[in-house]
């Protein structure tokens, strides 16, 4: 009986050492994955293109550039990933009153980068509320300087003023972000679309249609002008050249019948009998036709010619 009792002591006795060992590797395998856990937590790589800045109650430490893998005291240090490249923003679309009164609808995009990591972390805090910052101020200088133009002077693409103003954009937005020391610089800055707010767009259209009209009027007009000149000096050169023919023409008539007046007078100085009887009988060619009944007495010259006696 006493044995049986010692040997079911040393079965317990062994059990209760495995069991424990058993929970002594338990527990230094989680302390070895939660120290695992923690230095994989604080342990970042930084990538090609990018600042990595480490802060420390707020305050930056330390700003890390070069690619690689750095380490940041655990529970204490965060990091933030800035990018080094150039980033495109489309800003808001902003209403603006152009200096003949008129309203516009302007939708511009940016071209920005961070330029001082450690400035940009600690007053603009995040790229979302630097990009806040830099449209409203893209908005407020647009603004003001847009308000300088008229509005054909806007939307006029051939007009150097929108190149003038863009630079001008650039150069005040840059001064003031540097005022506020934030960190991040205005590359670029370009207006995509203006457009007309949609309760004077009609109106604006109808004037621009009246005017075209009233151009193309003034040209129909100045085409019929120029259409009665040319007639009023065609008619005044046609008039003159028949007058100048017509002329020409009765100088013509009057020489022909000069000579033919010098012909006859020849011919009736040369033999009055013949030219007298020649004009006899053309009076008779025109007077006479074929059905004309005529008496002449048989001593008649011409009678005397009909009948075949010649003097």
């Amino acid at each position: 009986m006493a044995d049986d009792n010692n040997v079911f002591d040393m079965s317990e006795r062994q059990s209760g050492g495995s069991w424990t060992k058993w929970i002594r590797t338990a527990v230094i395998i989680i302390v070895l994955l939660f120290l695992l856990i923690v230095g994989l937590m604080n342990v970042f790589i930084v990538e090609q293109g990018e600042y990595k800045v480490v802060t420390q109650f707020g305050e930056v430490v330390r700003i890390e550039e070069q690619p690689g893998i750095s380490a940041k005291i655990p529970f204490i240090q965060q990091v933030a990933s800035l990018p080094k490249y150039q980033m495109n923003y489309d800003i808001t679309s902003a209403e603006i009153n152009t200096l003949d009164k008129k309203r516009v609808l302007v939708d511009n995009y940016a071209v920005w980068r961070v330029e001082n990591p450690q400035a940009m972390i600690a007053n603009a805090k995040t790229i979302e509320n630097a990009e806040s910052i830099m449209a409203n101020y893209i908005n407020s200088v647009i603004r003001s300087e847009l308000g300088q133009l008229e509005f054909e002077q806007i939307i006029n693409e051939d007009d150097s003023a929108r190149g003038d103003v863009n630079e001008m954009v650039s150069s005040r937005v840059n001064e003031l972000l540097e005022e506020g020391n934030y960190g991040i610089a205005l590359t670029d800055v370009r207006m995509k679309r203006t457009d007309l707010p949609e309760d004077n767009e009609k109106a604006v259209y109808r004037r621009m249609i009246s005017e075209r009209e009233s151009t193309a009027q003034e040209y129909l007009s100045e085409g019929d002008a120029e259409a009665n000149r040319i007639r009023a000096n065609t008619d005044k050169e046609v008039t003159e050249m028949i007058s100048s023919a017509e002329a020409d023409a009765e100088e013509i008539i009057g020489e022909g019948e000069g000579e033919a007046a010098e012909i006859y007078n020849d011919a009736f100085s040369r033999d009055p009998e013949f030219y007298e009887l020649y004009k006899t009988l053309q009076t008779y060619e025109k007077t006479i036709d074929d059905e004309t009944v005529i008496v002449l007495p048989s001593d008649s010259p011409y009678a005397r010619i009909l009948m075949g006696y010649v003097d």
